[in-house]
C-alpha cells in the first residue's frame, strides 16, 4: 500500500545557478526500508529533508510529495512531529537537553503530552532500546554510538509512521555501526515504521533494507532490490560501482545475475570454487628515512579536575614519510589523543615531541604555517567567511606571500577538490562530504609537514576516497607525515602504513597495517572477513579478486 508518493519533485538553492533535485517520482510502500547512496552533493539529504517539511531547505521547489494521499506540506507541525522521524548524521546537533531522560521526554512534552504518558513511553522505550543502564547519564558522559542510539529512541518515543536518516553512521566505529542497523532493521521488522536512509557504509545497510536507489546528479538513476545492484551498476558503468560491499563486488566479478549481500554468502562460494593459498610473512613497513616524525612520551590528559582521564599513559612513535592510523570504539580517546598531539590540548603529563622538537617549546603561530595541519571531526569548526570562496581566498593570502602565489594555489586546490560549483555557497549550507573536502582543501593550503586527520572520509563517497587515498599517498612521497583517526576500517587498510587500536585512553597494539588487519577479528577490512579462510592475508577487494584468478578451482 502506498504511503508516500513524489511526483516531479524539482529542488534548487537560492543563487545555486542549477538544480539540485531533479524530476524525482518515487512510490515508498508502508513497511518499505529503503536505502539511498550517491556521491556525495548529489542531492541525498536535500531529497530526504523534502519529506519533513520543517527541516526543509529554503529554494525554490515544484512537483508533489503526499503522505497517504495528501500533500506533506499540509500537514499540522503537532502531526508531521509525530508522523515523520528524522536522525541527522552529527547526533550532538540533536540532542537539545542535558540527561539522557530528559532528552526522551523532551517531544512528548513539547506536544503537550501528560505525565502519565510520557512515563509510560520512556519507559517502554528504553526497555525496546537496552538503555536503562544510562537512563539517569549526562548526555554529555555518552559515546558516540550512544548518542545517535538516544537521538533513535528520542525519535521513536514519538510512535512515527516514517523514519528518515541522514549518513547516521558516519560517526560510529564499526561494531557500534552494526548495532545500530540491526536496531532499525528491529524497528521496521517489529513495529512496522516505513524506513528512508542515506549512508555511504553499505555492508551493514544492504542485507537489511527492501530497496536500494541509487542517486546521481539530482535524480534517482537506479531503483532495485538489494540483490539486484551489483549487476545493475556494473552494467550502468558507473564509478560508484566502488561503494559496494566486498561482498557484491567480488562476486559480480565472476558471476552474472544476483549477488549475495552478506559476508556469510560471499564466504560459502569463495571456499568453493579457490584454491587455499598460505600467508605470506608479514615483512615490517620500513621508515621513509628512518626518522620519527612524531613521539609521544606517556601522555595523560583529562577534561578537568574531576573528570576520568580520556588519554592514559599513550605512547608511540610515528616514522616520518609514513600514514599511521589509529582506529578504535566510540569514546576511547582517539579524538583528543589527536587533539594533544595538535597542540589543541596540553597533557597534564607527557611530553609530544615534532620533528625532533618538543611541542610546548614551539610557538603558535609558527605550529600551524608549515609545520602541523589539523583537520577535526566537525570541520565546520574550521569556517570563519560566509562564503567558501572567501575562507579559502583568506587562508591562500595568509601562506603565501605574492598575489600569484596565493592564486595559484587556490587554483589547484579547487580543481582538485571539485569545489568550484560550490565556491559562492555558505560553508554551513555544503553537506557532509562537501564540507569535508572544503576543509581539507583549506587544511592542505598550509603545506603543513604533519598532516592530522579526524575521520576525513566521514561523510565523502566511495569515488573521492579513492581519490583522497592518492592524495595521502603522494603527500608521503614528498616527505609528509600523516596521523589519521578513523572508522573507515577499508580506507585504513588501503593507505595506511602502519595502524594502532587504541582502548581506554592508550595505545594497546601497533603493528605494520597488513600484520595488523590480518590479525584482528572485528577491527578488520569486510575483504579480509570473506577471504580469510583462504586467502589471509588479503585486505581489499582487489587482493580477492587478484587471488581469485590466481588460484581458481575451475569448478
Amino acid at each position: 500500500m502506498e504511503q508516500i508518493a513524489v511526483r516531479g519533485l524539482n529542488f534548487s538553492y537560492p543563487e545555486s545557478g542549477g538544480a539540485c533535485l531533479k524530476n524525482i517520482n518515487l512510490s515508498v510502500d508502508k513497511g518499505d526500508f529503503v536505502l539511498l547512496f550517491g556521491k556525495s552533493g548529489c542531492g541525498k539529504s536535500t531529497f530526504l529533508k523534502q519529506l519533513k517539511p520543517s527541516i526543509a531547505p529554503f529554494g525554490k521547489r515544484s512537483g508533489t510529495v503526499t503522505l497517504d494521499g495528501k500533500e506533506i506540506e499540509t500537514l499540522s507541525q503537532r502531526d508531521e512531529s509525530s508522523r515523520i522521524g528524522y536522525v541527522s548524521q552529527d547526533p550532538d546537533n540533536q540532542i537539545v537537553t542535558d540527561k539522557v531522560w530528559h532528552e526522551l521526554a523532551f517531544g512528548l512534552e513539547s506536544l503537550g503530552y501528560g505525565s502519565e504518558t510520557i512515563r509510560l513511553r520512556v519507559a517502554e522505550m528504553s526497555s525496546f532500546f537496552g538503555i536503562q543502564g544510562w537512563f539517569f547519564k549526562p548526555v554529555i558522559d555518552l559515546s558516540g554510538g550512544q548518542k545517535q542510539i538516544l537521538n533513535l529512541a528520542s525519535v521513536m518515543v514519538m510512535q512515527p509512521e516514517i523514519l528518515l536518516l541522514d549518513e547516521p553512521t558516519s560517526q560510529l566505529d564499526p561494531v557500534a555501526a552494526s548495532g545500530f542497523i540491526r536496531m532499525l532493521k528491529k524497528i521496521n521488522d517489529e513495529l512496522g515504521v516505513t524506513i528512508l536512509i542515506s549512508e555511504h557504509r553499505l555492508e551493514e545497510v544492504l542485507p537489511v533494507c527492501s530497496r536500494t536507489l541509487f542517486m546521481e546528479d539530482g535524480a534517482i538513476r537506479l531503483d532495485t532490490e538489494p540483490g539486484g545492484i551489483g549487476g545493475a551498476m556494473k552494467k550502468a558503468g558507473s564509478d560508484m560501482y566502488a561503494a559496494l560491499p566486498a561482498c557484491v563486488k567480488i562476486y559480480a566479478e565472476f558471476n552474472g545475475g544476483e549477488t549475495p549481500v552478506t559476508v556469510k554468502e560471499t564466504k560459502y562460494w569463495l571456499e568453493r570454487h579457490v584454491r587455499p593459498r598460505m600467508p605470506k610473512p608479514h615483512v615490517d613497513a620500513p621508515s621513509a628515512s628512518g626518522e620519527f616524525a612524531v613521539v609521544l612520551r606517556d601522555i595523560w590528559f583529562r577534561y578537568d579536575r574531576k573528570s576520568e582521564d580520556a588519554v592514559k599513559g599513550a605512547s608511540c612513535n610515528v616514522p616520518k614519510g609514513v600514514l599511521y592510523s589509529i582506529v578504535g570504539g566510540n569514546g576511547v580517546g582517539k579524538s583528543t589523543l589527536l587533539s594533544v598531539i595538535g597542540g589543541v590540548r596540553q597533557p597534564y603529563r607527557g611530553k609530544v615531541f615534532l620533528l625532533g622538537r618538543e611541542l610546548s617549546r614551539i610557538r603558535a603561530k609558527e605550529r600551524y604555517r608549515g609545520l602541523l595541519g589539523f583537520l577535526p571531526q566537525d570541520p565546520r569548526s574550521l569556517f570563519r567567511r560566509n562564503t567558501v570562496r572567501k575562507d579559502l581566498e583568506e587562508m591562500a593570502e595568509s601562506v603565501f606571500p605574492s598575489r600569484q602565489g596565493a592564486k595559484d594555489h587556490l587554483e589547484r586546490a579547487v580543481d582538485f577538490f571539485q569545489l568550484e560549483p560550490l565556491l559562492e555557497r555558505h560553508p554551513y549550507d555544503l553537506s557532509g562530504g562537501e564540507q569535508e573536502c572544503a576543509a581539507l582543501a583549506k587544511v592542505l593550503l598550509t603545506e603543513p609537514q604533519i598532516l592530522l586527520l579526524d575521520e576525513p572520509t566521514k561523510g565523502i563517497d566511495a569515488v573521492f576516497k579513492e581519490k583522497l587515498s592518492g592524495l595521502l599517498t603522494a603527500l608521503k612521497k614528498a616527505g609528509k607525515t600523516i596521523i589519521l583517526v578513523s572508522h573507515d576500517i577499508d580506507f585504513c587498510a588501503a593507505c595506511s602504513d602502519f595502524s594502532a587500536l587504541m582502548f581506554n585512553g592508550e595505545i594497546l597494539a601497533e603493528n605494520p597495517t597488513g600484520k595488523f588487519f590480518a590479525g584482528n577479528g572485528f577491527y578488520t577490512t569486510s575483504a579480509n572477513r570473506i577471504a580469510r579462510g583462504v586467502f589471509p592475508d588479503a585486505l581489499t577487494c582487489e587482493d580477492v579478486i587478484r587471488l581469485c584468478r590466481e588460484n581458481s578451482t575451475g569448478a
